[in-house]
C-alpha cells in the first residue's frame, strides 16, 4: 500500500506573522480608544492636588463641548485647512501631469523630485520656528523689505487673523504638496500609455485628456488625498501651537481642535478630552465617507447607466 503524503497547511503561518501586529493594535489603540470613548461619559479631572471622579454624568460633556468655543475651533481649524490643501492639490496635480508628459521632455526630473520632497523630511516644529523667525516684527523679511523700499514700518505678520492663517497654510503647503506631487505622478504613471496614445490620435486636447481620462483613472489615489489630509488637517496641532506659542493668536483666531484638546489634557480634565476626542472622531468619519462617496465610481465601464436607461424606455413604452 502506498503511504499517503503528508500535506502541508501554511495558511497558518500566515496569522502567526500578522499576530504581532494585532497584539500590538489591541494593546496601544483599540484599548486607548474604548477607555477614551469610556472616559467621556465621566466626570473626571484634577482641581489642585485633589482628583474628582470618576463620576458617570451621561452626555454631559458632550453638551458643555457644543455650548463651548469648540464650534469657533472647528471653524478655525477648516479655514486653515482649505488655506493649505486647496494650493496644494491644484499645484500638486499641475506638477505630476508636467512631469508625467513625454512630449515636454524635461530635463533632470529626479533632482526636481527630491527638492520638491524635501522640506516633508524637515520636523513641522522645526519649520514653524523658521517661519516665527523669518516674518517676525524684527525678521529678515521686514529687514529685507524695507531695505528694498518696499515698506516705511514694519509689518506684523502675526498680529493678524490673516497673516497668522496665512503663514500656517503657507507652511502646511509647503511640507505636503511634494508628497502629494509624488503619489499622483505614480498614480498617473500607471495609466495605460496605449489608452492616452488612442486618446491622442482621436485629436484629444491636453485639458480634455486630463479631465476625461486621467483623473477618473486616478480617482483612487486622489481619494487617499483627500482622506488622509482631512484627517492630517483636523489633527493640525504642531505648526499653529509653535509659531503662536499656544495661545492661537491673535483673539484664537488660530486656535484648532487638537490645540483645544491639548488645553484639557494639560488642564487633567480627561473626560471632556475624551468627548471631544469621540466629537473629532465622527467628524473625520463624516467627512471621509462623504469624500468617498464622490470619488469612488461603482460604475465605470458605465454598464448600470445603460441598464438604468434602458428601464425608463421600457416604462415610457409600457405607458
Amino acid at each position: 500500500m502506498k503511504k499517503k503524503k503528508k500535506s502541508l497547511n501554511y495558511a497558518k503561518w500566515g496569522y502567526i506573522f500578522i499576530l504581532p501586529f494585532f497584539a500590538c493594535y489591541f494593546i496601544f489603540s483599540l484599548i486607548p480608544l474604548v477607555d477614551t470613548i469610556r472616559y467621556s461619559f465621566f466626570e473626571y479631572y484634577r482641581s489642585g492636588i485633589k482628583e474628582i471622579g470618576p463620576n458617570f454624568i451621561g452626555m454631559a460633556n458632550y453638551v458643555s463641548l457644543l455650548e463651548s468655543d469648540m464650534v469657533k475651533y472647528a471653524g478655525n481649524t477648516m479655514i486653515l485647512w482649505v488655506i493649505g490643501f486647496v494650493p496644494q492639490i491644484v499645484i500638486a496635480l499641475l506638477l505630476a501631469v508636467w512631469f508625467t508628459d513625454i512630449r515636454m521632455k524635461i530635463h533632470g526630473k529626479q533632482f526636481f523630485k527630491v527638492v520638491m520632497y524635501l522640506p516633508n523630511l524637515i520636523m513641522a516644529s522645526a519649520f514653524a520656528m523658521l517661519f516665527f523667525t523669518l516674518f517676525s516684527s524684527n525678521g529678515p523679511i521686514n529687514s529685507i523689505l524695507m531695505s528694498l523700499g518696499l515698506i516705511t514700518e514694519r509689518i506684523d505678520f502675526m498680529g493678524s487673523a490673516f497673516g497668522t492663517r496665512a503663514l500656517i497654510g503657507l507652511m502646511n503647503f509647503l511640507m505636503w504638496f511634494g508628497n502629494t506631487a509624488i503619489m499622483l505622478m505614480a498614480a498617473i504613471m500607471g495609466v495605460s500609455v496605449d489608452v492616452l496614445e488612442a486618446s491622442e490620435i482621436d485629436g484629444c486636447g491636453t485639458v480634455k485628456r486630463f479631465f476625461y481620462i486621467i483623473l477618473p483613472l486616478i480617482r483612487p489615489i486622489l481619494a487617499y488625498t483627500l482622506i488622509t489630509s482631512i484627517i492630517g488637517g483636523l489633527q493640525m496641532f504642531d505648526v499653529p501651537q509653535i509659531l503662536t506659542n499656544g495661545q492661537g493668536t491673535p483673539d484664537r483666531t488660530s486656535t484648532t481642535l487638537i490645540m483645544f484638546l491639548n488645553n484639557h489634557l494639560k488642564s487633567k480634565n480627561y473626560g471632556m478630552a475624551g468627548a471631544l476626542s469621540v466629537y473629532l472622531f465622527i467628524v473625520s468619519a463624516i467627512l471621509c465617507f462623504i469624500v468617498y462617496r464622490i470619488t469612488n465610481d461603482n460604475d465605470p465601464d458605465g454598464s448600470k447607466a445603460a441598464a438604468r436607461r434602458k428601464k425608463k424606455e421600457e416604462r415610457r413604452r409600457n405607458r
